[in-house]
């Protein structure tokens, strides 16, 4: 009996294990599809509510942020947005030997709203490999239009500043519809780290990044097909 009873216990234990991916999997989806008409929080939020510190985010639906915006994101993060299913193979297989680990040139726009929505900061090949399947499954339940609405509400622009309306209020103090050039320009440019970057006292460094991503936009209005109503 005692054997038999060990067996049991074991295989209840497998079972519940074998469970776990399907259940995490199941999870995964049912905030996915709850996320593609609700505004996400980013995990980062959730860290900064949960550790009581203060987060300004106003999420506004994509026509509320002004389109220059959008060009300089896709010019500044992923040039391939419209093109690719949610991973850009091409330039991952550019940096997959990297030896300093996964870099954001790698990261698409859908990784990167996955990455801020479902997982968590910092660099490592375990978050990375989840980030690949998990932004291929997203960007087809959501869509481009859908992603980079996303994407624009839970970006970090700032000490606990997420969002294009919070972040364009902050550092102009105008709505992310009424953003100029080159505010748009600078707002992508502290993207890669906006702890340490200003948008609205932008470094040399800055301003230096600002000025490339201006001359990349007037290259990348044809490729925001995928963003159309």
């Amino acid at each position: 009996m005692p054997v038999r009873r060990q067996t049991k216990r074991l295989r209840r234990v497998v079972g519940v294990i074998m469970l776990l991916p399907l259940i995490v999997l199941a999870l995964f989806l049912g905030l996915a599809l709850v996320y593609s008409a609700l505004p996400p929080p980013s995990t980062l939020m959730l860290g900064r509510w949960l550790t009581l510190q203060p987060v300004t985010r106003d999420a506004v639906g994509l026509d509320a942020i002004s389109p220059l915006l959008v060009q300089a994101v896709i010019a500044s993060e992923d040039q391939r947005f419209c093109q690719h299913g949610g991973v850009d193979w091409d330039a991952l297989r550019d940096v997959v030997d990297d030896e300093e680990g996964p870099s954001r040139g790698a990261s698409t726009i859908s990784m990167q709203a996955v990455k801020n929505v479902f997982l968590w900061p910092g660099r490592s090949f375990i978050r990375k490999g989840l980030e690949i399947p998990l932004a291929l499954i997203v960007d087809t339940l959501w869509g481009k239009r859908r992603m980079m609405e996303v994407y624009l509400n839970v970006a970090e622009w700032g000490e606990g500043v997420f969002g294009a309306q919070a972040a364009s209020r902050h550092w102009f103090g105008k709505s992310a519809r009424d953003l100029s050039r080159n505010e748009a320009a600078l707002l992508a440019a502290v993207l890669p780290n906006p702890n340490l970057r200003s948008a609205g006292k932008p470094s040399r460094g800055v301003r230096a990044a600002a000025a490339r991503i201006t001359a990349r936009m007037n290259g990348v209005g044809g490729l925001m097909g995928c963003l159309k109503d």
